[in-house]
């Protein structure tokens, strides 16, 4: 496999330790108070820092660069009975992990289209969707996501970052007839042992699917349009 790996050196910080694994257990609510992180028993789901919630992040998505995992739609609402994921295995594979993004493609069934990219930026984090077709051309609608707004602590030791659709999206959205897409959210939950993608819409759209990083399952095929294919 190719791509560039981050060092895996000692964790840094409370959310990283937490996030990469570094603690066996998780931290009680008083360090996380004193470190400034809110604990869900103690503020609900209160905002946790965006830059550390970041840099945790992407530190823990990237301490298992090289590894795919299964995963299961766990909501789809309302449901679809024509749902292109229905019955379809799906596999995410952390593939790419570099100091500046981490590119995990996700894929369904066969279907290699859909890679996950994760980019910092000079404010924070941008999560993006690179759809491609099969011969490695971009799809009319590519590209398209948001930048990190908010990151909360669902639950001790894990966390979820939220993307709101941003302008580029939106117009892309609307030119290509999909103005529905137009109020989408996106976001990401990283723990231990689970990795959730989610997408959610006012009126009550919401599709989750969630992997198991406790079991590792063999690596996928490059994506479509990966840069390390050869013709």
């Amino acid at each position: 496999m190719s791509g560039r790996h981050l060092r895996r050196g000692a964790c840094g910080g409370l959310l990283v330790a937490l996030l990469a694994g570094c603690a066996s257990t998780p931290a009680p609510p008083q360090a996380l108070a004193e470190a400034g992180v809110p604990s869900p028993a103690l503020a609900g789901h209160a905002d946790l820092p965006l830059q550390a919630s970041i840099d945790a992040f992407l530190a823990g998505l990237s301490r298992r660069c090289g590894q795919a995992y299964a995963g299961v739609v766990e909501i789809d609402v309302p449901a679809s009975t024509d749902s292109t994921f229905a019955g379809k295995p799906l596999v995410m594979h952390v593939r790419e992990c570099g100091t500046g993004a981490v590119r995990v493609p996700f894929h369904v069934g066969e279907d290699r289209s859909r890679t996950w990219v994760f980019t910092r930026t000079p404010s924070g984090l941008r999560f993006k969707h690179d759809h491609r077709h099969a011969d490695g051309s971009p799809d009319a609608l590519t590209m398209y996501g948001g930048d990190a707004a908010v990151a909360r602590a669902p639950a001790p030791s894990s966390l979820r970052i939220a993307f709101p659709v941003d302008a580029e999206s939106i117009a892309m959205f609307q030119a290509g007839g999909r103005a529905v897409s137009t109020t989408n959210t996106w976001a990401v939950e990283l723990s231990d042992n689970r990795f959730v993608y989610e997408l959610s819409r006012p009126g009550g759209r919401l599709f989750r699917v969630v992997f198991d990083l406790d079991r590792p399952v063999p690596a996928p095929p490059p994506p479509w349009g990966a840069s390390d294919i050869v013709p």
